[in-house]
């Protein structure tokens, strides 16, 4: 069985749902725990009471040295911080064989288990930004991104988390400092750092709003296929990142430059 994490507040609750949907469509099994960000959001979950899920309060997770340094962040700042922590706490407060910790916007339209499976023999699995070249910011926000990362209750995966969270706690904001960017440029030399370190290969994972332009996309049958090169591929997850319901009318996508195809096949 898979297990998944992940946190947002009640902003982000629907992104949230439709994340647990997705699974419920396309993971055979798997339990996702939720760290609920704020009281609503904590509320609406515990009467919601979805499948193959565990709700998690701030009053539950938050221990003193995350407390100590809440103060120094903004909210956002305050959840990237604590990103490898809610890994750790499910692994170790639920004795998880396995853990992988998934952006809130994420949308699943294939089975994760293929992407996992990847990994092999391996404790720790990354995923690339694979930027297209005219968006291009690794110099900013790191080589990998902390959409979808898992990691096994064995040695290293255990010692890449305690190293992560430990960083984090000591710094961990919205600002490039000393080749440090939040959360995620601390990923950037885990290959050499960690062993037992796999990079996602898989061309339909990690898509999202900044690679989406080095791919055609196609509906056959139900099933949504990424294209490039020749290679045809099952589009297993969409990165969701920039999407803002700014009324009932009105939907800012993203940042980023969208083929009509992903509009239609994607965002519809």
């Amino acid at each position: 069985m898979l297990n998944f994490c992940t946190l947002f507040d009640s902003k982000f609750l629907p992104y949230g749902l439709n994340l647990h949907e997705s699974l419920l469509k396309n993971c055979k099994s798997f339990h996702l725990y939720i760290f609920a960000f704020d009281e609503k959001c904590l509320k609406t979950l515990q009467t919601l009471n979805l499948k193959h899920t565990t709700v998690i309060s701030l009053s539950e997770f938050e221990d003193e040295e995350l407390l100590a340094v809440k103060p120094t962040r903004t909210p956002a700042e305050y959840c990237w911080t604590c990103t490898p922590s809610v890994v750790l706490y499910c692994i170790n407060n639920y004795n998880l064989e396995n853990c992988t910790y998934i952006d809130s916007d994420v949308y699943f339209y294939d089975d994760p288990l293929k992407l996992v499976d990847e990994m092999g023999s391996n404790e720790i699995l990354l995923t690339l930004h694979n930027y297209t070249p005219k968006y291009d910011q690794t110099a900013l926000s790191g080589k990998f991104c902390v959409q979808f990362m898992t990691f096994l209750n064995k040695k290293e995966g255990i010692s890449a988390l305690k190293w992560w969270r430990n960083a984090c706690i000591e710094w961990c904001y919205a600002r490039v400092e000393d080749e440090k960017f939040g959360d995620q440029k601390y990923l950037d030399d885990w290959e050499t750092r960690f062993n037992k370190v796999h990079v996602l290969q898989a061309e339909g994972g990690a898509i999202a709003p900044w690679n989406i332009q080095q791919y055609e996309l196609k509906k056959d049958q139900e099933v949504l296929y990424v294209l490039k090169d020749d290679k045809k591929a099952p589009l297993n997850f969409y990165h969701f990142h920039g999407l803002r319901f700014l009324s009932e009318q009105k939907v800012n996508l993203c940042e980023y430059k969208l083929s009509s195809d992903v509009v239609k096949l994607v965002y519809r």
